[in-house]
């Protein structure tokens, strides 16, 4: 079997450590790049070396081909992988790549170039016969004079892009201009190409993908398909596989397509085909993706197939390790991607510092991350924290399995959407596969009802008693317990705030591990063991619970009690100082102060002084965690002063516009 001795990993969190991990069961040394706001990142301790990118933007650092080629050529590898992402899907990064002698880990650039432009893959399609929806390819000029032959509504999408990123649905004509604009601008920013094209929109589709691989001596196989048609912001989060939709006679007919399409491309590696089907099962050829894939682990699960590994196997000269007969699908595997966002909020993204983290593995449960304790998720990056992906036997099963895996999973100190996938698991439609691409516009309130439902059940004194608990047994001079000596006097009483309601809190007795609480004059005997610093069981009376806790800087606790965390406020202390997430929560008041609610890039300014706007117009437009972001005015009134300028990057307090 031919080996890489060292192979470069181009990329960053969760993908990179994926990588590097497959990379050391074949016996591969692996070095990985990183950017210097990554220095303390997982990826850079878990390879065997670590090279720093010179520079601060995305386009000097992980979109710098030269920079990274050189040091693949310096440090001694054989090969590059590039992940996805970044330069993933740039033929000019293959080309770099193989002019200095190294292999690149992915298809050749041709059959990139071919399948990885939207408008090249859908021509490709159509000429073999394969069913595509109506729509119109050129560039920026022909698709604005064109684009009336498409019927209303239609899609606006990048045409070197993936992830979902400029992705846009326009139901009216005086919207069409201003969305073609946004989405070539992204397209320029994420892949370096402004080419975008325009298709009928098909309401109430689903969004199944064929996974394929290649080698080079001529095998292509399938490795089935996954359904990915629960989305938001036409960005997946939940995948799973096989699709609980298709049919055998469906299946079989989407995967002999999607591998005679690899065929004819003389496709290499792995690959996704990505198909529309709508609610009649036709299914029509939306894009290749000629990379591996995020949601890629739910098929390995459902195969026993080690994708990356292949990708990496196959690069170095080998054939496929199996043929199309071995495949065989194995029970039923989902994976949800955690995020660092705001699902009440649009799911906006939520930036910041990291309190507390915790997951855990088990069979059937898989977590890939690039996350340790106190990483601080940075606006630069996309948002995505981890992918949760359990396997079990049948569908119904890996539900339950999934939901028990989110009640162990904790992400404090940010916003997050844990929660809310659990309850979008359990959901109805969700559980009787009444799902499409539309799910979550259509379901996203539903959901969040939900989750206030759920979480108004748990008594507020239950997340107060864990945090009295845990602050008892904090012993870092930044406590804010130390005010009060610990409590360790009789009598000593704090004031906490929870969802805007107020506590007072009396610590009465302590013996062991045993407690009495006066809390707003109704006693409370509590039992409480920690299992470490931040996990604790506790008995309140004589009910049992356990839960997560963890404190910032700025005076907030936080406790999480089957995935749901309330944020817990000293009031009798410390002044209160805003965190990105109240930034975040306040910026819909009304105010005449507009701030930004994350740090990032001001794409575009949508007002001027002295212009008159009324409540929800769109006065900024703000790039954050490569997603466009509009700010919206929170009152009607008159632009009295704008404090910013076009590109210009901002925190996470500044203010953007003053009314008036």
């Amino acid at each position: 079997m031919k080996k890489f001795n060292k192979i470069l990993i181009a990329n960053r969190g969760e993908i990179a450590v994926r990588i590097a991990k497959a990379a050391k069961k074949l016996g591969i040394i692996t070095a990985i790049i990183y950017a210097a706001d990554d220095i303390a990142s997982l990826h850079v301790n878990f390879a065997d070396e670590a090279y720093l990118l010179s520079g601060s933007t995305l386009g000097e650092t992980y979109l710098n081909i030269a920079q990274i080629v050189d040091i693949a050529v310096k440090t001694g590898c054989d090969a590059i992988h590039p992940g996805y992402g970044f330069l993933a899907e740039n033929p000019e990064f293959v080309k770099a790549t193989e002019s200095v002698g190294l292999k690149f880990i992915g298809p050749s650039a041709e059959s990139m170039k071919l399948m990885g432009n939207k408008i090249e893959a859908r021509k490709f399609a159509i000429e073999n016969k394969i069913p595509v929806v109506q729509g119109v390819t050129g560039d920026f000029q022909t698709i604005k004079e064109k684009v009336k032959d498409v019927p209303f509504p239609v899609l606006i999408k990048a045409a070197a892009g993936g992830g979902g990123k400029g992705m846009r649905v326009v139901y009216e004509e005086k919207n069409l201009l201003s969305a073609l604009e946004a989405t070539a601008r992204e397209a320029k920013s994420y892949f370096g190409d402004d080419t975008v094209f325009v298709e009928k929109y098909v309401e109430q589709p689903r969004h199944i993908e064929v996974q394929v691989i290649a080698d080079t001596f001529g095998n292509v196989v399938h490795l089935f398909e996954r359904e990915c048609s629960v989305q938001r912001r036409h960005q997946k989060i939940i995948e799973e596989a096989p699709s609980p939709t298709l049919t055998k006679e469906v299946r079989d007919k989407i995967t002999e397509t999607a591998k005679y399409l690899t065929k004819k491309i003389g496709y290499k590696n792995a690959g996704t085909i990505e198909f529309l089907v709508d609610k009649d099962l036709n299914f029509y050829f939306l894009e290749m993706n000629t990379r591996v894939q995020v949601e890629h682990p739910v098929t390995e699960f459902i195969t026993d197939v080690d994708i990356v590994a292949e990708q990496i196997s196959i690069a170095a000269g080998n054939s496929l390790s199996f043929n199309q007969e071995d495949i065989k699908i194995n029970g039923h595997a989902i994976e949800c991607r955690i995020y660092a966002e705001d699902p009440e909020n649009e799911y906006m993204p939520a930036p910041g510092k990291i309190t507390y983290y915790k997951h855990f593995e088990t069979a059937g449960i898989r977590v890939d991350t690039g996350i340790i304790p106190n990483t601080e998720i940075k606006s630069t990056y996309d948002p995505m924290i981890a992918k949760l992906i359990v396997h079990s036997e049948n569908r119904d099963f890996a539900i339950d399995k999934m939901t028990h895996a989110l009640n162990g999973f904790v992400v404090q100190g940010i916003k997050n959407n844990i929660s809310f996938l659990k309850q979008l698991i359990n959901t109805d439609n969700f559980k009787h596969n009444k799902i499409s691409v539309k799910f979550c516009d259509e379901n996203t309130q539903l959901v969040v009802d939900g989750i206030k439902d759920s979480k108004a059940k748990i008594d507020k004194i239950v997340p107060l008693v864990a945090y009295a608990l845990y602050s008892t047994n904090q012993t870092k001079k930044n406590s804010v317990w130390t005010h009060i000596g610990f409590w360790k006097n009789s009598g000593s009483i704090a004031t906490f705030e929870i969802d805007k309601e107020i506590f007072k809190v009396e610590f009465l007795e302590k013996k062991d591990f045993d407690f009495k609480l006066l809390i707003n004059s109704d006693l409370y005997e509590i039992c409480g063991r920690f299992n470490n610093e931040n996990e604790l069981r506790f008995k309140i009376n004589k009910n049992y619970y356990y839960a997560y806790c963890s404190n910032d800087k700025k005076g907030n606790g936080y406790v999480t009690i089957n995935s749901y965390t309330f944020r817990i406020k000293r009031k009798d202390v410390l002044a209160e100082e805003m965190s990105v997430s109240e930034l975040i929560e306040s910026s819909g008041i009304v105010s005449n102060s507009v701030k930004s609610p994350m740090p990032g890039r001001i794409v575009d300014i949508m007002v001027k002084e002295n212009q008159q706007v009324k409540k929800g117009d769109v006065l900024v437009i703000l790039e954050s965690m490569k997603m466009e972001n509009q700010i919206l005015a929170p009152k009607d009134g008159i632009v009295k002063e704008i404090f910013i300028e076009k590109a210009e990057m901002v925190d996470g307090s500044k203010t953007l516009i003053e009314l008036e």
